[in-house]
């Protein structure tokens, strides 16, 4: 049975090894202390609202959203920064659920809508598509690094 919780801090121990394969799965070393560093300065500081997807008690999945603002429409939104489902879970509806229940805190949150960035070659675009995401056609993103 699926089963999609709010996370908190309790919540950090089972968040680390999904956070860290996320990771990997982008190409970043693995970093298991950085990982609960991270997350528990995410939950410490109320920046972000994340989501643990479990499998029959297991945890498989989560994804994370930072809140946003937008001064032109004066609300607020989220940005849907990470999405992951675990290789051997994958193809079972979590990323689904996991989504829709994106879209459910956000209504009941009052808020505009949700913001996305994925790599042009990311097979998740049909998914999202699925679900009435709306590729931006009407503007250009741009990204500054200062390292």
């Amino acid at each position: 049975m699926l089963r999609i919780i709010q996370a908190s801090l309790e919540n950090v121990e089972e968040l680390v090894p999904l956070f860290d394969q996320y990771r990997l799965f982008y190409k970043q070393d693995s970093d298991l202390q950085g990982a609960k560093a991270f997350l528990t300065d995410r939950f410490n500081n109320n920046e972000s609202v994340i989501f643990l997807a479990y499998l029959n008690d297991i945890p498989v999945g989560f994804m994370q959203l930072y809140p946003m603002f937008s001064s032109v429409s004066m609300q607020n939104s989220y940005v849907l920064n990470d999405l992951f489902v675990m290789a051997t879970y994958r193809k079972k509806q979590i990323g689904e659920a996991l989504l829709n229940k994106a879209k459910a805190f956000c209504i009941a949150k009052n808020a505009k809508g949700l913001a996305l960035e994925t790599a042009i070659d990311n097979p998740a675009q049909k998914l999202y598509e699925k679900l009435n995401w709306v590729k931006d056609v009407d503007c250009f993103h741009y990204f500054w690094t200062s390292q």
